[in-house]
């Protein structure tokens, strides 16, 4: 009897290879976003607030990259055209520009507001404006970065929530006014992920401990975890996705776990 051939099957997944603009590529989400989408095939232009930040991460995937203040809109749209001719098209937008203010409302002063709303706010509505020209003829996908303290009451985060909680609203009206031209807009909503941004908190016994029990998967968050969330709603792959708020949070947004019982 003759033994039958075993076949072995190599099933290797790539994502359709896009050309995207990340703002606030520097932070610990961007750079794992970066190395995601290269390995994906993809290509990408950096930008952010302090060029010498980004030039070792472009350098490194020999992409473009610029100095840019994304709340000021007209800077924006300048250095998105020069992208959009560096990569040869724009058919994907993700805005990782963020700040985090963790004070009550009657500590917070004017300038703390504005400053929140304009590093949140402003520039995710500024990224949507410079993105859709780019993308009316072909279609596209623009990811924003929301929070997962916009959908619950969280101490302190008045202005974080309000700003984040203004981005979820723009995602969902901007995801109906241009679904017909085929334009995607999503958003990915994180609990506490360990970036630099967030390790006043994480590297703070007291505070980490606190926040963590807020979490029902009991650990913080990896910059790859969201990277791997937003890439997934930036692909052609799933291009059947609008309109969407992904909470990648640990079960924060919508979980409470209670104490076992004695």
């Amino acid at each position: 009897m003759v033994e039958p051939k075993k076949v072995r099957f190599v099933y290797r997944r790539k994502l359709v290879a896009m050309k995207a603009i990340i703002i606030g590529a520097a932070g610990g989400i961007g750079r794992s976003l970066c190395e995601k989408i290269s390995s994906a095939g993809g290509e990408a232009f950096l930008m952010g607030r302090n060029a010498d930040n980004l030039r070792p991460i472009a350098e490194a995937f020999g992409w473009g990259y610029a100095g840019c203040d994304a709340s000021d809109w007209t800077q924006l749209d300048q250095h998105f055209s020069a992208a959009e001719g560096v990569l040869g098209g724009v058919d994907c937008a993700i805005n990782l520009a963020g700040s985090v203010l963790l004070k009550p409302m009657h500590l917070t002063s004017q300038k703390d507001w504005e400053d929140t709303i304009r590093t949140n706010l402003t520039t995710a509505a500024g990224v949507v404006k410079a993105a859709i020209p780019r993308m009316q003829s072909n279609g596209g996908s623009i990811v924003l970065l929301s929070s997962a303290a916009a959908g619950i009451g969280m101490q302190n985060h008045e202005a974080i929530a309000a700003s984040k909680s203004g981005i979820e609203g723009l995602v969902l009206s901007a995801a109906a006014t241009y679904a017909s031209k085929k334009i995607r807009i999503n958003a990915v909503a994180p609990g506490l992920v360990k970036t630099p941004l967030t390790e006043r908190i994480w590297k703070n016994d007291r505070s980490a401990e606190a926040s963590l029990s807020l979490h029902p998967l009991q650990r913080f968050g990896e910059p790859s975890d969201v990277a791997n969330a937003i890439l997934f709603l930036a692909s052609k792959d799933n291009s059947w996705i609008t309109g969407q708020i992904l909470g990648v949070d640990g079960g924060l947004g919508t979980l409470k776990i209670l104490p076992p019982m004695r």
